[in-house]
């Protein structure tokens, strides 16, 4: 049975690695490293807990510490793990520097690497994700995309062999959740906007976050902001409290099933996160991403969802805004990491 080492470190990674490991189970030879970048409770445990995931093969705890001293420390970590292991594949997700670290390391020890979310582009490079992914993509030797817009993107880079359009993996895991009724309906009672919030520009200026605060305030329903640990520190630091902001239910990171509720239940979603833009649209809820761009740009095209950054005002009309095109193939059929294992196997 082929050896693949799996790097994961951050909440969307566990999500994305439970439908790979779920498909590779007595097929492929799967060793876990987590990086431990997200290592608070609610960011990582949880995760595991609620989806019955396996226990991490290894377990580093480098979460912390600027960009280049975490993804070190990681890659020195790593290397060790690698060259004792000998796996035939390295496997990495998306584009946090646990990414970075592992490709790093598959590339100079010469070992197959594999990219899953290959190809994508905010053309933003002030983003330490955009780093990340366009340096994992350029090294990689087998690169699974959600869509033809990222086979588009690698193409005008010159990447063209072992390109694979194998759609999204979290789509599995979504369509999966709906089909089992793993989505509860929360307890919370009324309309709401659901909300996750947690980019440096929106959180680490002061004026910044207070505006952000207030105009989520002035919504005309309840906001329900499930609030990321970095987010919640901001406001610490600030002298921002929950009380200064009554239309605002502050509520705790969610676990998967969780999120997706109260995603499900919600009459829109406002966030600054890559992978909830993708969840909104196949859940068919209306999405403003506070961001001035997007890699999940098909969801734009589609009207499902709308940038803003600047004038925060008019949240309100584009919510309320019901207009919406659905394309049920958008990101692949749910069936994403069955093609990957078998690509691999195949290999």
């Amino acid at each position: 049975m082929k050896k693949v080492i799996v790097i994961i470190g951050a909440r969307p990674q566990f999500i994305k690695h439970f439908a790979f490991e779920s498909e590779a189970k007595d097929r492929l030879n799967l060793v876990t490293i987590h990086t431990g970048q997200h290592y608070d409770e609610n960011m990582s445990q949880v995760f595991f807990n609620e989806l019955g995931m396996s226990k991490p093969s290894y377990l580093l705890q480098l979460g912390g510490g600027n960009h280049g001293n975490q993804t070190g420390k990681m890659m020195i970590e790593i290397e060790e793990i690698v060259i004792k292991e000998k796996p035939d594949f390295v496997v990495v997700y998306g584009d946090t520097n646990s990414t970075l670290a592992g490709a790093l390391v598959a590339a100079k020890l010469h070992i197959p690497l594999v990219h899953i979310e290959a190809g994508l582009r905010s053309f933003n490079k002030e983003m330490p994700e955009e780093i990340n992914r366009v340096l994992t993509d350029h090294i990689s030797d087998y690169l699974f995309v959600p869509s033809q817009v990222s086979v588009g993107n690698l193409q005008k880079e010159g990447i063209f062999d072992r390109v694979y359009d194998v759609g999204d993996i979290m789509k599995d895991l979504v369509i999966k959740a709906d089909k089992r009724r793993w989505i509860q309906k929360p307890s919370f009672e009324g309309s709401y906007y659901y909300v996750t919030l947690h980019r440096p520009y929106n959180t680490d200026e002061k004026d910044r976050l207070i505006y952000v605060l207030n105009c989520l305030n002035a919504l005309d329903k309840k906001a329900i902001f499930s609030i990321h640990p970095r987010t919640r520190n901001a406001m610490k630091t600030y002298g921002l409290v929950d009380s200064d902001f009554s239309n605002i239910d502050f509520i705790d990171p969610q676990s998967y099933f969780g999120n997706l509720s109260f995603l499900y239940y919600s009459d829109g979603l406002i966030t600054d996160s890559g992978g909830m833009q993708k969840e909104a649209y196949w859940l068919s809820k209306k999405c403003v991403t506070i961001r001035k761009e997007t890699e999940w740009t098909e969801t734009i095209e589609d009207g499902n969802n709308v940038l803003l950054f600047d004038d925060l005002s008019t949240m309100n009309m584009l919510l309320k805004n019901n207009f919406m095109r659905s394309n049920h193939q958008l990101y692949g059929d749910g069936n994403a990491a069955k093609k990957m294992v078998d690509i691999l196997l195949s290999n």
